[in-house]
């Protein structure tokens, strides 16, 4: 049986002088749903961009361990860290505005893993987002904040990944639109099998779909809850999101 795991340990990384990351520690089983919680300007953008190879970290290591191999992240490419199996539904949504939904999807498959069953990954993101196949012609640019999020977490789909983090899926997403959207990859980490680590800052909305989490604060891990009880009944989440 195909399993795949995520271990970060001992990261450093910023950005020129100024350090972000303190010796962050976390690890991503497989199958689970990991939620990275906090607020702005803490490092959980960061940390994943770090995991994706588009920050470099100044120290510690970052592997993912795929069907018993273990694989060093560091100093790859976001292209060839996407080739093993990882994907990312960037914040901000990042898509080719310019160019149709059906496009955006299509550039998801470039990886031969993808390439290979593209007709398929297509088929199944259509089926769960319809709107998407209603407007495959349109130009991503042209839609909503919500349609876009849709485009590219389906996007991120299409490069058929065994582990997929979502930077702030819900930053500017109108209350209904988040939780439809946290329904929606619920949906796919069940339908699909997948482990996902997600940074988020709406609590309320995150727990929904988390298995355990972190709380990242000033770039450090402030805590690390075993369940989403332990993140629930945590003081810095009454303080900072429950507002208790």
């Amino acid at each position: 049986m195909a399993s795949s795991r995520l271990v970060v340990e001992g990261l450093e990384a910023g950005y020129g002088a100024v350090r972000v990351l303190h010796g962050v520690s976390i690890n991503v089983e497989h199958g689970e749903s990991v939620v990275l919680l906090g607020s702005n300007g803490n490092g959980k953008s960061t940390l994943i961009k770090c995991i994706m190879g588009i920050v470099p970290p100044t120290a510690g290591s970052i592997h993912f361990e795929r069907d018993g191999e273990r694989i060093n992240l560091a100093g790859k490419s976001p292209q060839e860290i996407v080739g093993l199996g990882i994907s990312l539904v960037p914040e901000g949504r990042r898509l080719f505005p310019a160019l149709s939904v059906e496009e955006n999807l299509l550039l998801g498959a470039y990886r031969a893993a993808a390439r290979a069953r593209l007709a398929e990954n297509l088929a199944f993101v259509f089926e769960v987002f319809p709107a998407l196949r209603e407007r495959r012609r349109q130009l991503a640019g042209s839609m909503s904040g919500g349609e876009q999020q849709m485009v590219a977490v389906a996007r991120a789909l299409m490069t058929e990944p065994r582990i997929l983090l979502i930077d702030e899926p819900s930053v500017g997403l109108a209350p209904i639109l988040v939780i439809r959207m946290i329904a929606k990859i619920k949906e796919l980490k069940e339908r699909r099998n997948l482990t996902v680590l997600m940074a988020e800052q709406n609590f309320n909305q995150a727990i929904k779909i988390a298995d355990r989490g972190y709380i990242i604060v000033h770039g450090e891990i402030a805590f690390e809850g075993r369940s989403a009880a332990d993140l629930k009944n945590n003081d810095l989440v009454k303080q900072y999101y429950l507002g208790l």
